[in-house]
């Protein structure tokens, strides 16, 4: 919606099937675990996140960290993803470091860097916010995070992280090189990993670790994503599902997968295809929807 489907045919062909858009933000995870039909999750995101990374099931508390920039606005925060050009990249691990070093070290919590992915460990539990910081990037943070009594703890400690930060020298050299600086952590998706079970779901085909986790956890059928949709439907039987990689190449990525999702259609390979954009948009294309020819662009696009 914000401009990456820029091809007046592949707007044209989605609006020829219905649309809509999610009334408040949800994880991606979470919508397509609505679209297949299963049970949502509501707790424990990160130690699935860290299952699907390690392949091994934690046994502790854990939540996610996301390195974010809070902007103060005239009466409101605006909390900003760290994504693309703005992400910490090799300063990761000196921030996690620092960071355990300041607030860890003889506590009960420790913050631990898995590759590009941050965490809290602790032995025991503490409110987080349900989703992370890319899904609300741009907005007020306050309505996400955790209220009442249970979020004392998360209150204290983001507080703390935010004045070990603010004048870190890894945000002053970033300052001086036009980079947002990381001057607050994200907490979400706090729980402990559910006991392995054995649960009918259709195979999964992608490197998203969060989506490896879950699908661990129920003994699910999983494949890397193999770089296009055809090799996919080689291997699946029915029903499958697809969580292409993200990227910065934006629009040319994107009309090259709509391009082969086209011919998958037109061919009968698949009868229905529920496409979910990460900025909220669903479209649920038919085999025949390319004939609505009458059917005006959606505004959504």
């Amino acid at each position: 919606m914000a401009g990456r489907i820029s091809s007046d045919r592949d707007r044209r062909w989605l609006s020829r099937s219905p649309l809509r858009v999610s009334d408040s933000p949800r994880e991606i995870f979470a919508r397509v675990l609505s679209a297949i039909g299963l049970s949502p999750v509501e707790e424990g995101l990160a130690a699935l996140r860290l299952w699907g990374q390690t392949g091994d099931r934690p046994n502790v508390w854990v939540a996610a960290v996301d390195p974010v920039h809070l902007e103060a606005r005239l009466d409101h925060l605006c909390l900003y993803a760290l994504t693309g050009a703005q992400w910490p990249g090799s300063d990761l691990r000196a921030i996690f470091d620092f960071l355990q070093k300041s607030l860890g070290d003889g506590t009960s919590f420790a913050f631990v860097r898995v590759g590009e992915y941050g965490y809290l460990r602790g032995d025991e539990a503490m409110a987080t916010a349900l989703v992370s910081a890319a899904v609300i990037d741009g907005q007020e943070p306050d309505v996400f995070m955790p209220s009442g009594e249970s979020a004392a703890g998360y209150n204290r400690l983001s507080g703390e992280m935010q004045m070990c930060l603010h004048d870190h020298a890894i945000n002053l050299r970033r300052e001086a090189q036009g980079l947002m600086p990381v001057n607050a952590v994200w907490f979400w998706g706090g729980g402990k990993a559910p006991q392995k079970t054995v649960q009918k779901m259709p195979p999964l085909f992608g490197d998203d670790p969060l989506f490896r986790g879950y699908w661990e956890s129920c003994t699910g059928v999983m494949e890397p994503w193999p770089g296009n949709f055809a090799r996919c439907l080689d291997i699946a039987i029915k029903d499958l599902v697809v969580v292409t990689p993200a990227s910065n190449k934006g629009g040319d990525l994107l009309a090259a997968y709509f391009e082969e999702l086209r011919d998958l259609l037109k061919t009968g390979r698949l009868n229905k295809l529920v496409l979910l954009f990460r900025d909220g948009l669903t479209a649920e294309v038919g085999r025949f929807d390319a004939f609505r020819l009458w059917r005006r662009l959606s505004e959504l696009l």
